[in-house]
């Protein structure tokens, strides 16, 4: 059987045996070895790259990897079958992806003050008190001897019943078995935590007399990302906060090839355990690390996730959900808890999910509508939650009207030949003179870091400020020639932001006319959804009172550029407002929060979901926005374009 050794980029080695003909990133992923490949393998993205450094492969040509490439070595991974053995190098650049995603930072003050503004208002307008019913009861008790033969469940009960004022005690299975060894370990002296409703105390853990420290566990599951926090459910203090990518990521970077993936054999099981055991487990395990706790003191969990993450999530079929009439197997689900899915916390522990909305408005709007406090407001707000693809929500107190943007992985760097996701050497921003054509270029990771790609933000500046300074039309198409500017054989225009001796990789960034083309098309969906979103309920974007933006690229858009290119509605800027990461805020106000988590369940019963694909009148006007910035020029008055 032939041998395959992937040699990752300054991270060690992993040797496999395959069997010939095997295909070089199922094995990769087999043996999880992290590659990139966001259109999950199907040879159009180019972004699986390897290095043939030894062997054979056998090889379909591509149009991603030059000839120049392939006799230096280069290869897609998903083009090969292994014919014998073989080492091939795995970049830095294939495996960042899940390592050293950039993501929010939730401990800089801004994001704090996020969650710190939410949690007012939410109490104070929203009547939404951060309280909940955990509790954990300290107790003293006399150790047995041949006069006391209580046995130790009673002599529990009556000293919980005695000092938590309730008329019934519960120790489920997990407690019992622990109960006489902790017990006498403490010298009858312990903490039980747990939760006491109605006059009923449900031991949940049990331990040391002075651990008691009642944690939950907030988690917002994107396509991309996943980002966690632990909370105090008393104090309401984050004790700890992290976020890595989603190690579903390598079956595809859009819910469709994942869905494709999962309904394969043994997919489900692949897709689950990649988010559960790949992803939540590892950052559960570094936060309790960090705040110094053990994962039993968890004692809830709330996740905010999209329907297909979801089903994903808990082992379900999520192939309904893709399929017409796009019905997924479930919106709500009550009932889970932490042992069902095997996560380090509480085995008892309450797993409350945000309710889906519909096949493609889940949970992490519903928690993220929560988070604007839109509904309980007078004014007309839209809510846009930019990540993998788009969300969109519209209304006030009165009504909420919601639609997923068919907008393709295009916010997070595919679809376009030199995109990437946020890691290191992403240029994020981007400013052009106008006379020289000469770019100004912010770039993701430490001072002196060379540019590797673009990144969603980076790719709405370029292209605004190539629209700006006249260098493309209104159709993407390149109308001014300079030294940045390059035409290949066919004459297809680009625009080299970095030659191979300025880059990273000894590779040249630009973009060209069919990365805009693709992108006019993905800012083309966004703006389409909001029209029609606007035009059900017969209003224009006169009406919008106020923008509410959140979202894993929502950080870095300049507002004024994606305004430029008619991504968003040309409303004045101070009426644009960014929320951070509006799931995972809304998820902590769920685990805090028993009022929150019924409002949320609440704003999802309540909200009316419009799908696009069949809704009169939007390919119309998903057509007119495939222009920069719209065929309709009244729409854009503030668009600028200097010529």
């Amino acid at each position: 059987m032939p041998k395959v050794i992937f040699q990752l980029e300054g991270a060690g080695a992993v040797e496999m045996t395959c069997n010939p003909g095997d295909n070089l990133l199922e094995l990769a992923r087999r043996g999880n070895v992290a590659i990139d490949a966001p259109c999950s393998g199907n040879g159009s993205c180019g972004k699986c790259r390897v290095k043939l450094l030894e062997g054979e492969l056998e090889t379909i040509p591509s149009r991603h990897i030059t000839p120049e490439e392939f006799e230096a070595g280069w290869r897609l991974s998903c083009n090969c079958k292994v014919i014998g053995d073989c080492t091939v190098l795995v970049p830095d650049i294939a495996s960042a992806y899940q390592s050293r995603m950039k993501t929010a930072d939730l401990s800089s003050p801004e994001e704090v003050a996020i969650f710190e503004s939410a949690k007012t208002e939410m109490e104070t307008e929203g009547n939404l008190p951060y309280t909940n019913c955990f509790c954990a009861v300290q107790v003293e008790m006399d150790a047995p001897s041949e006069a006391d033969t209580m046995p130790d469940n009673e002599r529990l009960t009556w000293a919980v019943q005695s000092v938590a004022e309730v008329d019934t005690v519960k120790i489920p299975y997990t407690v019992m078995v622990k109960l006489a060894a902790t017990l006498r370990e403490n010298d009858y002296r312990v903490c039980v935590k747990g939760e006491k409703k109605d006059g009923v105390f449900t031991c949940m853990e049990i331990g040391p007399y002075d651990d008691t420290k009642l944690v939950g566990c907030a988690i917002d599951i994107g396509t991309t990302t996943v980002s966690m926090v632990l909370v105090d459910l008393i104090s309401g203090e984050i004790l700890a906060k992290g976020s890595s990518g989603n190690g579903q990521i390598r079956y595809g970077a859009d819910v469709i090839n994942r869905i494709i993936e999962s309904s394969r054999p043994g997919g489900k099981k692949r897709l689950q355990d990649a988010i559960v055991k790949e992803t939540l487990t590892p950052i559960i395990a570094n936060l309790c690390k960090a705040a110094d706790i053990s994962a039993r003191s968890i004692l809830r969990l709330s996740i905010g996730a999209n329907t297909t993450m979801n089903h994903l999530l808990v082992g379900v079929d999520a192939d309904p959900v893709r399929m017409d009439p796009y019905i997924p197997s479930f919106f709500a689900w009550e009932g889970l808890t932490a042992q069902d899915l095997k996560l380090p916390a509480n085995p008892l522990a309450p797993i409350i999910i945000a309710p889906n909305i519909g096949s493609y408005v889940g949970g992490d709007i519903t928690a993220g509508t929560l988070a604007t406090m839109m509904w309980d407001r007078d004014e007309m707000t839209l809510f846009i939650d930019l990540g993998t693809n788009g969300e969109i929500v519209f209304g006030n107190r009165d009504f909420l009207m919601s639609c997923a943007c068919s907008a393709g992985p295009a916010f997070e760097g595919g679809d376009i030949s030199c995109g990437m996701r946020a890691t290191d050497g992403a240029i994020e921003a981007v400013t052009i003179d106008k006379d020289s054509m000469e770019p100004t270029l912010t770039i993701v990771g430490d001072a002196g870091q060379k540019p590797v790609g673009i990144c969603g933000s980076g790719i709405i500046d370029i292209i605004s400020e190539l629209f700006r300074c006249g260098i493309i039309n209104a159709r993407g198409l390149f109308a001014r020639e300079g030294s940045r500017v390059a035409r290949d054989a066919h004459g297809m225009g680009r625009y080299i932001l970095a030659t191979a001796a300025e880059s990273e990789t000894g590779r040249e960034v630009s973009i060209n006319e069919v990365d805009i083309d693709n992108f006019i098309r993905a800012k083309g969906a966004i703006y389409s959804g909001i029209d029609t979103l606007l035009q059900s309920v017969d209003m224009t974007p006169d009406c919008i009172e106020r923008v509410v933006v959140a979202g894993g690229i929502g950080s870095g858009i300049n507002m004024k550029n994606a305004i430029n290119i008619g991504m968003l509605p040309d409303v004045e800027l101070d009426k644009y407002h960014y929320i951070g990461n509006s799931s995972l805020t809304g998820a902590y106000a769920m685990v805090m929060s028993d009022a929150a988590t019924d409002k949320c369940h609440e704003v999802g019963a309540n909200m009316t979901y419009l799908e696009l694909s069949t809704y009169p009148g939007y390919m119309d006007s998903f057509v007119a926005a495939c222009f920069l910035p719209h065929t309709d020029a009244s729409l854009f008055p503030n668009s600028v374009q200097e010529m």
